[in-house]
């Protein structure tokens, strides 16, 4: 997340600044001025902590580099104080931190995980991966992590600053372990669930991306068969007026219909897509999506268990035991990936737990969410102390089961693909067969010779 430094003047006229955290500068500037407001100063400025691309010498070398700074001058004193005759120091014009593959997220939360079991320092730690990490994007945040730390600054918002990198599950989850007692726990549990994500994800793919390509494809290419070969062929027919039959008849209607409305067809087929995908990005529809697909056959009951199953996980490495943990349910609602679970979660549990002073089993069945294996689990681990465990034992358990399942769901899916394109080329077949059957008449008097043809054997 960007930094900002706000700059201003106080009632005395002494100068104050401050640093905060903001997505853009329009919600940076609306902060500074409400903090202007409330804490009686004059904002002055607010600036935004941006990379200067510099080159300095020493002696004969010369040096190129980057640094972030909030200034072009900063950069240039503390250069100067360290001793560099500073040839330029200009703005990058591309500042906009790209996104850091999945991939090397979960292998950095896994390497940090082994490497705390092993008891290594933290410092030593960070930055032994400093130095290894391959993506640039991610390697700066994790260096700025450390230096915020070795200030003493708070870890978790040293690591939530950076959530556009780390995502925003293991920031959190990785700013909680700095300040716990259980920092091997909670990074272990981090890596379990973001191994376990990236896995759901590649499966998901498979089992939804090939068989909707595939589909794609057929589809073109059978609207290219019916829109212009076909009609090629039958149009010779059509030409001699020879009769045609029934399939062939309807095909070749159909044909001159898909080229007489060709745009219109395109348009109905795309304009519903990009609504549909413009719909999705928005918080209503992602609220609706995720409502939703849970009924969906084959794949819905397995993308449940699987929410259920994070929510687990998140909540077993949180959970301390004391109290109902409202703020560990609630982050294991954010961390779930369903808004739906995530809304009934944070307005239907959580209220009745804080106002009524429901029990946890009670809150959670209330909000719908939750399968009855997950209740009745739940359930025993309030009566016997051991939610937490209860938890673990949750996600586990759903973890193999939707693992198999998934596979179940992958074979299912190319079975019902395969036979749809066996249905789609056993009709092609099929018209393509009536075709040949046709026989011309032939042309002139033909009929009268053949029947005279008839009697003169007949004769005979």
């Amino acid at each position: 997340m960007p930094e900002f430094r706000i700059e201003g003047l106080s009632m005395a006229g002494k100068p104050i600044q401050g640093v905060i955290n903001a997505e853009t500068l329009k919600l940076a500037k609306d902060r500074a001025g409400q903090m202007a407001r409330e804490r009686k100063f004059r904002l002055t400025g607010v600036r935004v902590r941006s990379t200067f691309l510099y080159r300095v010498q020493k002696g004969e070398e010369k040096i190129d580099g980057e640094q972030k700074a909030f200034t072009k001058q900063e950069v240039q004193d503390a250069l100067s104080k360290m001793g560099y005759q500073v040839l330029y120091v200009r703005k990058k014009l591309f500042d906009k931190a790209g996104a850091v593959p999945n991939t090397e997220v979960v292998s950095f939360v896994r390497v940090s995980a082994d490497l705390i079991k092993q008891k290594l320092p933290f410092n030593e730690m960070m930055q032994l991966l400093i130095n290894d990490i391959p993506n640039k994007n991610l390697r700066e945040a994790v260096r700025d992590i450390n230096q915020e730390l070795k200030q003493g600054k708070d870890s978790e918002k040293a690591f939530v600053k950076h959530e556009k990198e780390l995502g925003k599950f293991a920031a959190h989850m990785l700013g909680l372990a700095s300040k716990s007692g259980n920092m091997g726990e909670i990074y272990e549990s981090t890596a379990k669930f973001l191994e376990r994500n990236a896995e759901f994800k590649k499966n998901l793919k498979s089992a939804l991306i090939m068989p909707i390509v595939t589909l794609v494809i057929l589809f073109f290419a059978v609207g290219y068969y019916v829109a212009y070969i076909f009609p090629a062929t039958a149009s010779l027919f059509v030409k001699f007026k020879i009769e045609l039959p029934p399939m062939t008849k309807a095909t070749l209607k159909m044909s001159d219909f898909i080229v007489e409305n060709i745009v219109y067809i395109m348009l109905a087929f795309f304009i519903p897509i990009l609504a549909f995908l413009r719909f999705a990005t928005t918080e209503r529809g992602r609220f609706f999506l995720d409502k939703n697909l849970w009924k969906v056959p084959a794949m819905g009951d397995l993308l449940h268990k699987t929410s259920i199953e994070i929510f687990c996980r998140v909540f077993y490495a949180l959970y301390s035991g004391s109290g109902e943990n409202i703020e560990v349910i609630k982050m294991a609602a954010e961390a779930c990936g369903n808004k739906y679970m995530e809304s009934q979660i944070k307005t239907v549990a959580l209220p009745l737990m804080v106002e009524k002073g429901m029990n946890i089993t009670e809150a959670f069945e209330a909000t719908g969410v939750f399968t009855k294996t997950a209740i009745s689990r739940f359930h025993s681990g309030a009566e016997t102390g051991t939610v937490k465990n209860t938890a673990l034992q949750l996600a586990d358990y759903y973890e193999k089961e939707t693992g198999y399942r998934m596979r179940n769901a992958i074979d299912l899916i190319q079975l019902v693909i395969s036979m749809i394109i066996m249905v789609v080329l056993t009709g092609l077949t099929l018209v393509s067969s009536e075709t040949a059957t046709i026989k011309p008449k032939p042309p002139g008097g033909g009929g009268m010779i053949i029947h005279a043809v008839h009697i003169f054997r007949s004769l005979i």
